[in-house]
C-alpha cells in the first residue's frame, strides 16, 4: 500500500482513443425505412419463407398448368377411365376419363379465386364496418353491433341453403354466401383496434385542429392499425379455402363439370378404396396450400408486430 502512494500519474500517461475533437459528438445511425425492418424480420422466419415459396409455386401451377396441358378439365374420354398416374396422365384420370392434372390445377385456381374474394370482402365490408362502429361509438355502435350479432347467429350453412332455393350451385353462390358472414371476424378485430387507438394523443390533436371524421378515420387511425388488419386478412384465406372445400364435399359447391379442390376430394372419396390417388392428390394440395397460408400469416404477424411473438 505504501508503494502505491508513491505512484504519480503524468498528463501523458493516458491517451484518449479516437478523435479528441469529436469525442462529444453522438453517432447517429442512418435512418432505416419501416419496410426494410419488416422485410428483414420476415426473411429471418424460415417457416414464412417456405410458406410464401409454396404459395407462389402453387399459384403459378394453377395459372399456367391448365394452359399448357394438352387435356382440358372437362374433356371426357370413356376409353381412359380410372387410369393410374403415368407419363401421359401425370395424376391419372377419373371415372369419366378426365385428366386429373388439368382438373386439379383448374380447381386450385377456383379455390385461390375464392380466397382472393374473401380478402376483398374482409377489407371492403368488414374493415369499413368495424371502423365506423368503433370510431363513432354510442348509438351507432350499438345498432351496428346488434345487426352483426343477428347476422352471425344465422349458421352459414342455413344461409347457403336458402340461397340455393333461388340460385343454382355455382361459384357466384359460394361468393354470395361468403359476403353474408365472412366479414364479421374482420369487423370485430377492426372495431377493437379502433377503440384502442381513437383516444390517443395524435387523434385528439387532429380532432382539436378541426379535422373531419373521414380524415381522422382514414388518415390517422387506419394507418396505425393496418398491420393488424393485413394479418387478419391473411388468416382468413385458409378458412375461405376450407369453407369452399367443405361446401363442395357436402354437395353444395360447384356443379359438374366445374372443378375445385373440394369437388375433386368429394369425387375421389367415392372411389377411395379402389383408386386412392383420386382423393389423396387433391387432399395433399389442399393441405399444403392451407399450411402455407398459415405459415405466411404467422410470419407476417411476427414481422409487422414483433411483440406478438412473445404473447
Amino acid at each position: 500500500m505504501d508503494e502505491l502512494k508513491d505512484i504519480k500519474f503524468e498528463p501523458d500517461d493516458f491517451e484518449l482513443i479516437g478523435d479528441k475533437q469529436n469525442i462529444m459528438i453522438d453517432e447517429v445511425e442512418p435512418a432505416r425505412p419501416l419496410w426494410k425492418d419488416v422485410l428483414g424480420r420476415f426473411m429471418e422466419n424460415k417457416g414464412a419463407l417456405i410458406g410464401i415459396i409454396l404459395i407462389i409455386i402453387i399459384t403459378l401451377l394453377a395459372i399456367f398448368a391448365p394452359i399448357f396441358s394438352k387435356f382440358t378439365y372437362d374433356g371426357v374420354d370413356t376409353a381412359a377411365t380410372n387410369i393410374a398416374p403415368n407419363a401421359t396422365h401425370w395424376f391419372g384420370t377419373d371415372a369419366f376419363g378426365r385428366d386429373l392434372w388439368a382438373r386439379l390445377w383448374t380447381g386450385t385456381r377456383i379455390s385461390l379465386i375464392i380466397a382472393i374474394v374473401a380478402v376483398i370482402i374482409d377489407i371492403v365490408v368488414g374493415m369499413t364496418y368495424g371502423l365506423i362502429s368503433g370510431y363513432f361509438g354510442g348509438l351507432v355502435d350499438v345498432i351496428l353491433q346488434r345487426i352483426q350479432e343477428i347476422i352471425n347467429s344465422i349458421p352459414t350453412l342455413v344461409v347457403l341453403t336458402i340461397l340455393l332455393t333461388v340460385m343454382k350451385p355455382s361459384l357466384t353462390t359460394v361468393i354470395i354466401a361468403l359476403i353474408f358472414t365472412e366479414w364479421i371476424p374482420m369487423s370485430r378485430i377492426t372495431r377493437a383496434q379502433v377503440l384502442k387507438v381513437k383516444e390517443d394523443e395524435f387523434v385528439l390533436a387532429s380532432r382539436t385542429l378541426g379535422a373531419s371524421n373521414f380524415f381522422i378515420i382514414f388518415r390517422e387511425i387506419l394507418p396505425n392499425i393496418f398491420g393488424q388488419l393485413i394479418i387478419m386478412s391473411m388468416m382468413t384465406i385458409p378458412n375461405a379455402i376450407f369453407y369452399e372445400a367443405y361446401l363442395a364435399f357436402v354437395g353444395l359447391g360447384l356443379t359438374v363439370p366445374r372443378a375445385s379442390l373440394g369437388t375433386l376430394i368429394n369425387d375421389g372419396f367415392e372411389n377411395f378404396l379402389v383408386y386412392p390417388y383420386q382423393m389423396l392428390i387433391p387432399s395433399l394440395v389442399l393441405a399444403i396450400l392451407m399450411l402455407s397460408f398459415n405459415l405466411f400469416g404467422d410470419g407476417l404477424r411476427d414481422a409487422l408486430d414483433p411483440t406478438m411473438k412473445e404473447m
